[in-house]
């Protein structure tokens, strides 16, 4: 669950345990209004040794080809995971297009990409990112309508005592796993069957 999104991280809350992420910038805004809401996240996780200690640094991606792009950044030499993540702050499409294309005023005007470090990225990657051209954005989450119906079913929900996240974590799984649900009474028979166990 999206416990909290800041500019640039977010508090993630798996099994009772909160975890911090580190956003790219067109991730974070992805996120935003997601708070409460169940996320699936993919992690790429970095750790930095201090003698026999380690820390853990996560940095969080709405789907696996973000991942990948991230992953692609890190191989230029003077890119680092943290500088890689501040710069994915344009969509992925639009930075794999100035790649390839060569556009290095466009990479300069992402932050912390200089001159030096724009040129890098075009000698390393160009003519490698053809797959990240191809993908379609998604919307924020925000702009993704929940139907009247499942705003019924969540008044419903609070009114029996339920916490709200927890209501719409519900009632979001459950349309997910079965989206041709199209009535306030159907959605919650069918949160009720998930989370009793009874069978179909």
């Amino acid at each position: 669950m999206l416990a909290e999104r800041g500019d640039e991280k977010a508090l993630v809350e798996v099994a009772g345990l909160c975890y911090e992420v580190l956003l790219p910038p067109c991730v974070g805004e992805k996120l935003r209004g997601g708070e409460g809401r169940t996320v699936t996240l993919e992690i790429y996780s970095q750790v930095q040794l201090d003698g026999n200690a380690g820390r853990f640094t996560f940095f969080g991606f709405t789907n696996a080809i973000e991942r990948e792009f991230f992953e692609a950044l890190l191989t230029v030499a003077s890119i680092g995971p943290k500088s890689a993540c501040r710069a994915f702050s344009a969509p992925m499409h639009r930075i794999a297009r100035a790649i390839d294309e060569g556009d290095h005023a466009f990479l300069r005007s992402l932050p912390g990409i200089g001159q030096q470090k724009a040129k890098d990225i075009v000698a390393k990657l160009q003519g490698k990112v053809a797959r990240f051209l191809l993908i379609q954005e998604a919307a924020p989450l925000e702009s993704r309508r929940t139907p009247d119906f499942a705003q019924e079913a969540l008044a419903v929900l609070l009114q029996l005592e339920y916490k709200k996240p927890e209501a719409e974590r519900m009632i979001a799984q459950t349309l997910e796993a079965a989206p041709r649900i199209d009535d306030a009474e159907e959605l919650l028979a069918e949160i009720y069957r998930r989370q009793s166990g009874a069978p179909a």
